[in-house]
């Protein structure tokens, strides 16, 4: 299927109730059909791999498209331009999380990108790069524990930021590295522990939080 297909597939299954749904999550886009997310997932295994048509579909700048770019495209076309490129246009959490976790964490430069997004301004390309942080923990396998400590200085600077998309994406890089292993566990307790201290309201949540998860998988 081309681009042109794609979309015309997507505009006859979107729905009103699905848009009103996604903002209830906090979803906003500019261009939404109001395609359940579940209905997309179906649809990526009839497109493959196609990194060209993940490129188009990105452009098209329509919500659902672009979370099917992020599952059709190739990890090992990616560039850091095109990284830097889709991460200035995240719209909301939703499509920063989707192209991470499915796409730009296989990327060889997806540490370099964690680093260097998680100092933007921007809310959502600084999300990004907290919610790589968190990608890697769960998906490189391989990687050694003691690549992800110089992550924590990051994470406990980051918890002080008080927009609500860009301290959970904190959060949920703090949990998922406390989770990978018990040494590491060790590590992100101690910076929650700091947090949850706190006298502002945004590290002493992102603490608490994750002190409460990492508690429970003892």
């Amino acid at each position: 299927m081309d681009t042109k297909e794609v979309l015309a597939w997507l505009e006859r299954r979107g729905t009103q109730r699905t848009i009103k749904g996604m903002a209830r999550y906090g979803i906003i886009a500019k261009r939404a059909f109001g395609v359940p997310v579940g209905t997309l997932q179906s649809f990526k295994k009839k497109l493959g791999k196609d990194h060209a048509l993940s490129a188009a579909l990105w452009r098209s700048g329509w919500f659902e498209a672009r979370l099917l770019a992020a599952f059709v495209g190739d990890p090992a076309r990616v560039t850091p331009g095109q990284m830097n490129a889709w991460a200035a246009g995240f719209e909301n959490w939703a499509d920063c999380d989707t192209v991470c976790f499915h796409l730009f964490d296989r990327t060889p430069f997806a540490w370099r990108k964690a680093r260097e997004w998680s100092k933007s301004p921007r809310e959502f390309v600084k999300r990004g790069g907290f919610v790589l942080m968190a990608c890697l923990a769960l998906h490189d396998k391989a990687t050694p524990d003691k690549r992800f400590l110089p992550f924590l200085p990051m994470i406990e600077k980051g918890a002080r930021d008080e927009r609500n998309f860009v301290k959970k994406g904190v959060n949920w890089a703090l949990r998922s590295i406390g989770r990978r292993s018990a040494g590491l566990k060790k590590a992100a307790s101690a910076v929650a522990r700091r947090l949850a201290r706190s006298e502002e309201a945004a590290p002493r949540w992102v603490g608490k939080d994750a002190l409460r998860e990492l508690a429970a998988r003892s």
